[in-house]
């Protein structure tokens, strides 16, 4: 088939009278699979069905006489025509919009640079007028930036209760599809997941239980050829939704805002800026995309010290009831297996809101804390601090004193956080800001820790806050300024010491994008499996760069409590709370089969992981996320570039077969497996492919030995 030309396709999107330019579209088949295509070089018109072509190089949007649109990528349409953008009434959904007129504006935006706006307008039956706003920016191929307007031109109030965009069911195609959703569940579950019968997620960005919520505003649909992404471009956190949902012909996504509203006679609603992405492969792309438009909105995550690539051990092992004692006499060992760190978890307070020292534990009160650090430094390790802010447990001073730091809600009840039985503090609230600012330089400052690590699920997002003594001047500005919170937690840390790792683990949730900025390290959070690891970390090095840290989490967390591999693999830290020489006698949680401790097999897999890891230390080295499909390529695969090699991880339970080496560039590679260390051959670009038997993991390396002759 012959294809509709890029160069024509960029003059449509320069906003170019192309019209005449472009090639004839064949009707949508009669199977209603796969969608319409391309004709030969025919009549020059836009494609049958539609009113209006929009489109950049990647991809292109038909609007129909009623405004629902219908989109194309790779010369192919990949839906129907949709009502992709709705205004929800109370009395029925405003669907239908008689098309009025059309017109083409070349814009240069400070921010984002060349492109083209494209205004499709209409008008309904009930005298409302909808004004569509398509946007193309040069920089951001297959992307195209929606914002539509609704003006209530009738005589009398109309009552809605939101607003629905970018709104598509994508045709069904052999395989089905897998899914990314950037929102929060409170039963943790998979970030990626393939969409099965019966799949429905609401994919709330607001709070799916008191304590969990917030999320990266993205959510994803993939087939095996192509796939399609939608989300929000605020500089700010909203509260929206992206439902996906698996229908009889397909899947489908949109965002949607709940929020209700009254337009009188003369108003106009307006949504927020919303996105559709057309992308190849699995989520990777379409996140890093998201990633590089926000980042010129200014969201721009942080270069990691160099400290938060370093192995972690935490004493978490010993849970709240820890002593001094165990984790000194631990600290060696730590050392010996070439652990860099040693976190001090939860279980030094007193309880959550007053951060005063348990004088059990700490006797002398804050010197003991200091000689605590010492200790730690002395071992050649950093220290770092747990801390879970914005909790206020019921008797603490905090929440005596100063109530009115409380987040409260419509009714004026008190958001539970449950794991500790606290209730959440309000981060727009400048007094509570002060408070944690001035905690942190203690930790920081005072008593000498080298980072700090935030723990629990409320930290990622929050509710709408209604305590009057707070004036806010609309109740979502407790949710929007949660990122500026960790902004002056993040400024605070650093000002008392510019090497301080910032860590940032939102137990369980999808991270909050917004929040990211304010942060060096991001664990796994409580991962449920290997898979939670690895495909966590795929998504967060696609939304942070390749100069940020991600950490596996604690490794007993992993399938079997020590699959470094999955850890390894993708370039994250690796993490372990191992207890020695014994387990504690009084667990905070149930211990695993085994128990924590590092029995002498434990030691030496624990020593050859940690060698492999410092030897290669492939945090440092750039993820290749686009060249395997998490999803649909099997065995699953990972590829990271480093120096003059490329570092392959395949996953399965059990895999006897061909493994494809991709993007290798021009000369001979040297395979070698690494955990064995043993050598398996050579490869180039144009034989990539070895035959290899493995289970769980195999961790390959491939190092350039030359042009090929």
């Amino acid at each position: 088939m012959p294809h509709l030309g890029r160069r024509n396709l960029l003059k449509l999107a320069a906003g170019i009278a192309a019209w005449t330019a472009l090639p004839s579209w064949a009707h949508k088949p009669s199977s209603g699979r796969g969608g319409a295509r391309l004709r030969g070089a025919g009549a020059p018109h836009i494609p049958d069905g539609d009113r209006v072509l929009v489109a950049d190089g990647n991809l292109a949007i038909g609007f129909d006489d009623q405004l629902h649109t219908r989109l194309f990528a790779s010369n192919r349409a990949i839906t129907g025509h949709d009502a992709s953008e709705v205004l929800l009434g109370k009395d029925g959904d405003l669907t239908a919009f008689r098309f009025t007129g059309h017109r083409v504006e070349s814009i240069r935006d400070p921010q984002h640079g060349k492109g083209s706006r494209h205004v499709v307008t209409g008008r309904s039956d009930t005298a409302v007028e909808k004004v569509v706003e398509t946007t193309f920016f040069a920089r951001h191929p297959g992307m195209a930036v929606l914002q539509v307007r609704y003006r209530n031109h009738g005589a009398q109030p109309l009552t809605v209760n939101g607003w629905r965009n970018v709104a598509h069911e994508m045709f069904d195609a052999p395989g089905g599809f897998w899914s990314f959703s950037g929102t929060t569940h409170a039963d943790r579950r998979d970030w990626v997941r393939p969409v099965e019968k019966g799949f429905d997620q609401r994919n709330t960005l607001g709070m799916d239980a008191p304590d969990y919520g917030g999320g990266t505003p993205v959510a994803n649909v993939w087939r095996r050829d192509v796939g399609l992404a939608v989300g929000h471009l605020e500089p700010v956190a909203r509260l929206l939704d992206l439902p996906v949902r698996k229908t009889s012909g397909g899947a489908t996504i949109a965002v949607e805002s709940t929020h209700a509203a009254t337009l009188a006679p003369g108003e106009t609603l307006t949504t927020e800026h919303t996105f559709l992405c057309v992308h190849q492969g699995d989520h990777f792309a379409p996140l890093k995309r998201y990633r590089d438009f926000m980042v010129e909105q200014g969201l721009i995550a942080p270069v990691a010290p160099e400290a938060a690539f370093a192995p972690v051990w935490c004493a978490w092992g010993y849970g709240r009831d820890f002593t001094r004692e165990q984790v000194l006499a631990t600290l060696p060992k730590v050392r010996d297996l070439g652990f860099g760190w040693a976190v001090i978890d939860d279980g030094w307070q007193t309880n959550e809101g007053d951060w005063r020292l348990d004088p059990r534990k700490f006797p002398r009160g804050e010197d003991d804390m200091r000689a605590l650090v010492r200790a730690i430094k002395g071992a050649g390790l950093r220290p770092r601090l747990w801390l879970a802010p914005l909790a206020a447990d019921p008797g603490s001073d905090i929440l005596h004193d100063h109530p009115e730091m409380l987040l409260l809600d419509r009714d004026g009840s008190v958001q539970k956080i449950s794991w500790w039985n606290a209730f959440t503090q309000c981060p727009a609230y400048q007094p509570t800001v002060d408070y944690y600012v001035a905690l942190v330089r203690k930790i920081i400052g005072d008593w000498g820790f080298d980072g700090i690590k935030f723990d629990g699920q409320h930290l990622n997002a929050v509710a709408p806050c209604y305590n009057p003594a707070h004036h806010h001047p609309r109740p979502e500005e407790s949710c929007e300024k949660l990122a500026d919170f960790w902004k002056a937690i993040h400024h605070a840390a650093h000002q008392a010491n510019p090497d301080a790792v910032v860590e940032l683990c939102p137990c369980g949730t999808a991270f909050a994008f917004h929040n990211l900025p304010a942060t060096d390290q991001y664990p796994a959070s409580d991962p449920t499996s290997s898979w939670q690891v690895r495909s966590k970390g795929k998504s967060m090095k696609a939304l942070m760069g390749d100069r940020s840290s991600y950490a596996g989490d604690h490794v007993e967390l992993s399938d079997g409590g020590k699959d470094f591999a999955s850890s390894v693999g993708i370039g994250a830290v690796i993490s372990t709370k191992f207890t020695w020489p014994k387990d504690t006698d009084h667990p905070s949680e149930p211990l695993p089969p085994g128990g924590l401790v590092l029995t002498p097999e434990k030691e030496a897999l624990w020593r050859k992981w940690s060698e492999l890891y410092r030897q290669h230390m492939l945090p440092h080295g750039e993820y290749l996320g686009s060249l395997y499909d998490i999803g649909f390529d099997r065995p699953e695969a990972h590829a990271i570039a480093k120096d003059d090699a490329l570092y392959y991880a395949f996953y399965a339970d059990r895999w006897d077969g061909p493994l494809e080496l991709r993007g290798l560039a021009a000369g001979r590679y040297r395979v070698h497996d690494l955990f064995d260390d043993v050598e398996l051959g050579k490869v180039d670009a144009q034989a990539n492919t070895l035959h290899a038997r493995f289970e769980h993991f195999l961790l390959l390396k491939a190092t350039s030995i030359g042009k090929s002759a």
